[in-house]
């Protein structure tokens, strides 16, 4: 049985080692990069089964996030978790909007990182293994296209990230059944609070109305869920 490779990018060469350490003894073929063009580099000519990554690097504060919107280019389906000393708000929900599936401080224990790093791998593998579905739904003006990660409402391309295709892709399987916060955080193999589906939806309705004022299918269910009224 072939082992999970994971790529970290940390900059800092005591976390690196720790890191590095704990997947190793936790049986994962890991590979490290220091910095963003050595990261991008052999990102190139590797495919991981999972990527973690650091938002600082070296002398480029965005480096992480830089890197982020590369990787969702070339491999929108690996899962990434965001690792980081800047864990406000605003640097969460960006990571998030460029497609993060998770995103922690670095003051996390090393056995919560190593579950959530199983548990990443476990969704990941899920999807990749479930029997394959239609990958193109239309429901009323809306269309999508999983190969493509493409989603189009009245013809015009809606410009939502992977994770938002996937909840939008969730929602429109079954137009008007409830679906629950905890079904649309698997369904987006990302894990996150309450809140922060509470976001995503909103910036998912704010992308459709920014081509259709008049928006208004995906509506909330008190105390259950979303659903996309039919």
């Amino acid at each position: 049985m072939s082992q999970n490779h994971i790529v970290i990018v940390e900059d800092e060469r005591a976390l690196a080692a720790n890191y590095i350490e704990l997947l190793e003894r936790n049986h994962f073929k890991v590979s490290h990069f220091d910095d963003l063009p050595s990261a991008t580099d052999g990102l190139t000519h590797i495919v991981p089964d999972l990527a973690i990554i650091d938002v600082g690097l070296k002398n480029e504060a965005d480096g992480g996030f830089e890197l982020l919107k590369w990787l969702r280019q070339r491999q929108p389906l690996l899962p990434i978790i965001m690792l980081t000393h800047r864990s406000d708000d605003i640097d969460t929900i960006s990571g998030f909007r460029m497609g993060a599936n998770d995103y922690v401080s670095k003051d996390i224990s090393l056995s919560h990182l190593i579950a959530r790093v199983t548990s990443l791998l476990k969704f990941s593998k899920a999807i990749k293994t479930a029997p394959t579905e239609q990958t193109i739904r239309e429901v009323g003006d809306l269309r999508i296209n999983l190969d493509e990660f493409k989603v189009l409402w009245k013809g015009e391309d809606v410009p939502l990230h992977v994770t938002e295709i996937w909840m939008v892709d969730a929602l429109t399987q079954y137009p008007g059944h409830v679906k629950s916060k905890d079904q649309l955080m698997k369904a987006a193999q990302t894990h996150v609070d309450d809140n922060t589906i509470t976001t995503y939806i909103k910036r998912i309705r704010d992308h459709f109305k920014s081509i259709d004022a008049d928006f208004d299918r995906i509506e909330t269910v008190y105390s259950r869920g979303y659903r996309w009224k039919s």
